[in-house]
């Protein structure tokens, strides 16, 4: 009879155990399904007003130009420059240890080929993350006194545009406003979503 009292309150407690796992695992799944909504809703163009500075967010560079994902950013900003040509356009992104050059480099040298008034353009050489973007490109308006107060449009692939706009309100934008490039590619876009929501967490805890 004592035998099967221990037997009966181990079994208890491992199946006390396996319940605490499964709901650790179902809210995890909760929270994640949450940030990837969060992630889905800003990955659409959400443009307001009359921005008069573009904002486009740097991606790797290979030894060949542009990665598919920067040329799908590029590609979006030319469509709509078509329109606003006078745009100030600020590329920002600095050169990895396995980037041929600097990303607003690569990037201003795009856009200078396919019709783009080099003065028009400014380039933000430094920034090796998204938070470094906006605080860099902040610093280059201020500097060169570029009225940004009709706000910002800020270009990149869907996937990225919810960390973008947190992060560019943390570095002191006001009126910003999103243009969402496709991401081509599509084993990139499937690790983007799987990888953005996780993302945004680090971004938010840490980078301030």
């Amino acid at each position: 009879m004592n035998k099967i009292e221990v037997y009966s309150y181990k079994g208890n407690r491992f199946t006390t155990w396996v319940k605490v796992l499964l709901a650790l695992i179902g809210a995890g799944i909760l929270a994640f399904a949450l940030l990837l909504g969060t992630v889905l809703w800003g990955a659409y163009d959400h443009i307001s007003g009359d921005p008069q500075v573009m904002i486009i967010l740097g991606c790797q560079v290979r030894q060949d130009g542009p990665s598919v994902l920067l040329k799908d950013r590029l590609d979006e900003a030319l469509t709509y420059l078509e329109d606003h040509p006078d745009m100030t356009v600020v590329v920002s992104g600095g050169q990895g240890p396995d980037e041929p050059t600097t990303e607003a480099q690569a990037m201003a040298e795009y856009l200078i080929a396919n019709g783009v008034e080099e003065e028009n353009i400014i380039q933000e050489n430094f920034s090796h993350n998204t938070a470094q973007n906006f605080q860099f490109t902040m610093e280059h308006l201020q500097d060169q006194d570029i009225d940004y107060s009709d706000g910002v449009l800020v270009v990149s692939n869907g996937f990225h545009l919810t960390r973008a706009r947190m992060l560019a309100q943390r570095a002191g934008f006001e009126n910003i406003s999103t243009l969402a490039a496709p991401a081509s590619h599509l084993p990139s876009r499937l690790y983007m979503y799987v990888r953005e929501p996780l993302a945004l967490v680090k971004s938010f805890v840490f980078d301030r």
